[in-house]
């Protein structure tokens, strides 16, 4: 039921959002200080142009996470894993003092559990492709797209990689979910893995608290003593992987300078 009410409460928001990112979509800048504005907050890197074709999503469904899976390794992709397993392996000296030190303290990470789960997530993802069907919005129904796959993916991809690693967990032997499959922290992954998709769908706005909430859910992991700090390190980073390689349709972007009435500005652009 919590998870229920939870998806329900995470598509609302996004249906907010998308909705507000298309109407200042269509606002042009008509000054400077327009110009100025947009330059504050740059657009999505997902455009209603760049969207996949939303007909048929599920039928199609395996076609599109193959080709997601091909957008995995780029050279962005290195440059995050490289930073994710420094950071991981900086952390990793601290693992037992961080674990010791929210273990058994007061509960606020009470929600991570159900916020991270693959089903509340995926449960909103499916619920905004279907509002963006019933509404007649490619830009809805393609945000609903690229979260129910970014899902699917990282579930996927962190439990074949706990598979290969197999950590044990900081869980006593005794305990429920004692085993050896830490690393990555499917729940890091896939919150990390939404919170970009949203980010390259709606912009900063309204990606800063979703990695904000994303980072709330790897915190409560530890709380939980059912991973290591660089589990979650390991996670997050491997969730923006994932959620840049889904939002990624062969589009690359550039700046470019353009004059504007009283100076420049910086436009973006795709080609």
């Amino acid at each position: 039921m919590r998870t229920l009410t939870l998806a329900v409460a995470v598509t609302l928001l996004l249906a907010s959002a998308t909705r507000t990112a298309a109407q200042d979509s269509t606002i042009p800048p008509s000054s400077s200080a327009a110009v100025a504005q947009q330059q504050q907050n740059p657009p999505a890197a997902v455009g209603e142009e760049a969207a996949k074709p939303t007909r048929g999503f599920f039928s199609s469904l395996g076609h599109n996470l193959a080709d997601d899976v091909k957008h995995i390794p780029r050279r962005n992709s290195v440059y995050w894993l490289a930073g994710g397993i420094a950071a991981a392996y900086a952390v990793h000296p601290a693992d037992r003092t961080l674990n010791a030190h929210l273990v058994g303290h007061s509960n606020p990470f009470v929600l991570g559990d159900y916020i991270g789960s693959m089903f509340t997530i995926g449960g909103a993802g499916i619920a905004a492709y279907t509002v963006g069907r019933l509404d007649h919005s490619p830009r809805a129904q393609h945000l609903g797209m690229d979260e129910i796959e970014g899902v699917l993916l990282a579930e996927g991809i962190s439990e074949g990689a706990k598979q290969i690693v197999r950590r044990k967990r900081p869980v006593p032997p005794s305990g429920p979910l004692h085993s050896g499959f830490s690393m990555p922290s499917g729940h890091a992954t896939i919150s990390f893995t939404a919170a970009t998709i949203l980010q390259q769908h709606l912009g900063y706005k309204a990606g800063v608290p979703t990695y904000l909430i994303a980072s709330y859910v790897a915190m409560s992991r530890l709380h939980d003593n059912v991973h290591w700090a660089s589990d979650v390190v390991m996670g997050a980073a491997t969730g923006i992987i994932i959620g840049r390689s889904v939002t990624w349709h062969g589009r690359n972007f550039y700046g470019q300078l353009q004059p504007t009435p009283g100076g420049f500005a910086v436009a973006i652009a795709t080609r």
